[in-house]
């Protein structure tokens, strides 16, 4: 009778398995230097990708499931092993967008992963992903969640079970996702509709205003960014985006050849708040000829 050989393990397969130290707890102490070598191997795998992405998928995809087998041993309070296991997402994916993978089942993967979560890993992941994606995979992971979007409002509302099962949650995180990915593909059209069915906020005219910015339709970034700056004044809580459109208000003026309305504008905010970052920011709009005085 002739004898199987058994399958030939990855090399890599052993050096993903040697990082992650089964069985042996890492302290948030520990954690750092835990996921400094978890980035070594990632690197290893990273370097097939031009070579053979098929294995750096596979790769990708056993150490994203050891890192989840690895979770309740690690003291992850830093955030840092939860990033690498982002980190290694976003490999997986370029690695199948190499290797000419179908995008739709790619975007159908990578959502199952953000929906069964239990450690928090793929929180935002969309933020990186919108990095990471082409054309094709873009467009398949929107048109993945916006189906997604679309077809709560047919639910009915649940009153039991866990929050995240809820229409009104669901509504709103494909709506908070669906805007980082429409930034991305830089689709102003699809973003203004998306904004005006949810709700409009100051963050959302600051991210209109820069699409359209980039565009050089510059007049109409002025407009929405002044409208973010009144929906500011009505949210207590939009400091920052305040901040952000009053910066991009200024950017936006000198392109319009209006320097001294943007001059006008840092000083004002200077004197409403004197700081270093404000005086720093009104520096900028002040003529060279007039920085000393």
């Amino acid at each position: 009778m002739t004898r199987k050989r058994p399958a030939q393990v990855d090399p890599l397969e052993r050096e993903i398995e040697l990082a992650l130290k089964p069985g042996k707890f890492i302290s948030d102490h520990a954690c750092f230097a835990f996921t400094d070598e978890l980035d070594e191997v990632v690197v290893e795998i990273g370097k097939q990708m031009n070579t053979d992405p098929v294995r750096a998928a596979s790769l990708y995809e056993t150490f994203i499931a050891g890192c989840y087998e690895k979770a309740e041993e690690v003291d992850d309070s830093s955030g840092s092993f939860g990033q690498s296991v982002g980190r290694l997402c976003c490999g997986w994916a370029a690695a199948r967008q190499a290797s000419g993978a179908d995008p739709q089942e790619t975007a159908s993967r990578l959502l199952g992963w953000m929906d069964d979560d239990p450690y928090g890993f793929c929180h935002r992941l969309e933020r990186d992903l919108a990095r990471v994606l082409d054309k094709p995979g873009l467009a398949a992971f929107v048109k993945l969640v916006r189906t997604r979007f679309d077809g709560v409002q047919h639910m009915t509302t649940k009153t039991d079970g866990p929050y995240h099962d809820s229409p009104d949650y669901i509504r709103r995180h494909c709506g908070d996702v669906l805007r980082t990915l429409y930034a991305a593909q830089k689709d102003v059209t699809g973003y203004i509709a998306l904004a005006r069915e949810t709700g409009l906020s100051a963050p959302d005219c600051h991210a209109i205003g820069q699409l359209l910015a980039a565009r050089r339709r510059f007049a109409d970034a002025l407009d929405w960014v002044e409208q973010g700056i009144d929906l500011g004044k009505q949210a207590p809580h939009a400091t920052m985006a305040t901040h952000d459109l009053a910066k991009l208000k200024r950017e936006i003026l000198i392109k319009l050849g209006r320097g001294n309305e943007a001059l006008k504008a840092a000083w004002a905010d200077y004197r409403k708040d004197p700081s270093k970052c404000t005086y720093d920011d009104l520096m900028k709009f002040v003529p060279k000829a007039e920085r000393r005085t």
